[in-house]
């Protein structure tokens, strides 16, 4: 990689590179969900009153957490429930009128939710995170005078909530896609059988599977290598925590790829490039330790190798197949473009690499290209399961169909081209709700990572995002990833902005 660079960004990316290896555990934003699932489940934990403070901080001035559009539903009930058994325990040290305030603030804006039509986002087990929330709520609310009950929304019930709990007390093993979210099996979880902990003590991935799982012994064994690691984690965040980690795999190539594919020089530690290849094993590889193997983590692993020089064959991908798409992993519940992007950028790297390899792949390449193709909405854009902003789904699948989709992609691409110029705000920014430095990021590279990006059009909104991009430098991303509740994973926000950025230079250096 030895293309000239402003200092400035060259520096950057290599810092950023090598903060991958100095936090192998991932870079996070804190969780209003998992940091609430704590204070109920862990009062013992170092940082007790600083996740509280968390909270209370949190909460917005109607009283909800979290993003707008269905989003607030799971981190305000996890902050309620959190708060309301801080109050019921009579935790020591807490201020219980401000912990009164914030349960009845937030339980006034859930009984306007739960009392209207509600449109749930598509996010990872919600179907058992709210039953199982609005229990513990109703449960805390029996001992306090003057409180309603809250309602389950829609057609939701406490039936599969049953079945999970049921499952886990059998002492079966439980399904590792399940262990992420093992706290909704309540006291169920406690030291269940079927559970084992990864060699560096964590369930799932998962802060609050962790501390679940350990129940009262988290209080009692102060050297239980699960408690262990609930320790570091709170350590590694100073109080409250993520919604899941280690993330090891899954930011390293989201990392990579973002940088490599826009030719930001960076060098790239060999021994990172043997862990990532490493990391892929016969069935895919997860993206951290602790969760399943899935089709998204390992397609962008294996396209970050093939653009690292380095290409690993995909044959694990062939697991995830379903048809003429492909499943994050199998037996899933919903469907995501931005995987099938991902797996085609996959299949594709690795036969450019290696053309001989090409008749193995070609019929799924047509066939993912033209299954993408058929998912564009009518105004050019692409939504997604794992991410809450059109503009990561977009970008995922345009710039998927023009290096892998052939002719016949072009237009679905010409019109993702279109649909970002349309959507840009005044101050040259792009976002679902409002401009983020990440969604902007997003757009430039969908205007400069496809062809056509000399087009003056594009070139000159990409330039004002840019202006843009430098006026928020160091601004904190909004949350807008799928998992339990909406999270930001930093490194991989802040690789897609210095990508960006350094398109946008090349394309002026270009043009001069």
């Amino acid at each position: 990689m030895s293309i000239t660079e402003a200092p400035d960004i060259t520096a950057e990316a290599d810092e950023l590179v090598t903060s991958l290896m100095l936090r192998p555990w991932g870079q996070v934003s804190p969780s209003v969900y998992e940091t609430g699932r704590l204070v109920s489940l862990a009062p013992w934990l170092t940082g007790h009153l600083e996740r509280i403070d968390f909270l209370i901080r949190t909460q917005r001035q109607d009283g909800a957490w979290g993003a707008p559009d269905g989003y607030g539903v799971v981190p305000t009930l996890s902050a309620i429930e959190g708060i309301l058994s801080a109050l019921t325990r009579e935790d020591l040290d807490t201020d219980r009128e401000r912990l009164r305030d914030a349960a009845e603030r937030g339980l006034r804006v859930l009984a306007t939710w739960l009392g209207n039509p509600l449109e749930l986002p598509d996010m990872p087990a919600i179907e058992h995170i709210i039953p199982s929330l609005v229990a513990g709520i109703n449960h805390h609310l029996e001992g306090l005078p003057d409180q309603a009950p809250v309602s389950l929304p829609g057609a939701m019930t406490y039936d599969s909530l049953h079945l999970v709990r049921s499952w886990v007390k059998s002492g079966m093993e439980v399904p590792e896609k399940l262990l992420h979210a093992l706290e909704i099996a309540a006291e169920e979880a406690a030291g269940a059988p079927g559970i084992h902990p990864t060699a560096i003590g964590s369930v799932g991935a998962s802060p609050a599977a962790t501390a679940a799982w350990l129940g009262v012994r988290g209080e009692l064994e102060v050297h239980e290598q699960a408690r262990g690691h609930l320790e570091a984690v709170v350590r590694l965040f100073g109080g409250p925590v993520p919604v899941g980690l280690p993330i090891t795999v899954f930011e390293r190539g989201w990392v990579l790829s973002w940088l490599l594919r826009a030719g930001v020089p960076i060098e790239v530690p060999p021994e990172m490039v043997a862990d990532l290849r490493a990391a892929i094993g016969p069935a895919g590889t997860p993206a951290g330790a602790g969760l399943p193997a899935d089709a998204d983590t390992t397609s962008v692993a294996l396209y970050a190798l093939a653009l690292l020089g380095a290409p690993c064959e995909p044959d694990s991908l062939w697991s995830f197949r379903t048809g003429t798409h492909f499943s994050t992993w199998p037996g899933e519940q919903g469907v995501s473009v931005s995987v099938n992007a991902h797996v085609l950028d996959a299949f594709g790297g690795y036969v450019r690499r290696k053309p001989a390899a090409a008749p193995r792949y070609e019929e799924a390449i047509t066939e993912l290209a033209a299954w993408i193709r058929e998912r564009q909405s009518p105004d050019g854009s692409w939504t997604d399961r794992w991410h809450a902003s059109p503009y990561y789904a977009t970008v995922s699948c345009a710039l998927a169909l023009d290096a892998f989709g052939g002719e016949a992609s072009q237009e679905a691409v010409r019109t993702a081209v279109e649909w970002a110029l349309e959507t840009q705000r005044p101050d040259g920014s792009w976002g679902r709700w409002e401009g983020t430095a990440e969604e902007t990021a997003y757009a430039m590279q969908i205007l400069l990572l496809t062809r056509g990006a000399t087009d003056p059009r594009r070139v000159h909104a990409a330039d004002r995002g840019h202006t843009y991009l430098s006026r928020t430098t160091g601004s904190d991303h909004p949350p807008l990833w799928h998992d339990k509740d909406l999270y930001v994973p930093q490194a991989v926000a802040r690789a897609a902005v210095i990508a960006s950025s350094h398109l946008i230079r090349q394309t002026r250096a270009r043009a001069v």
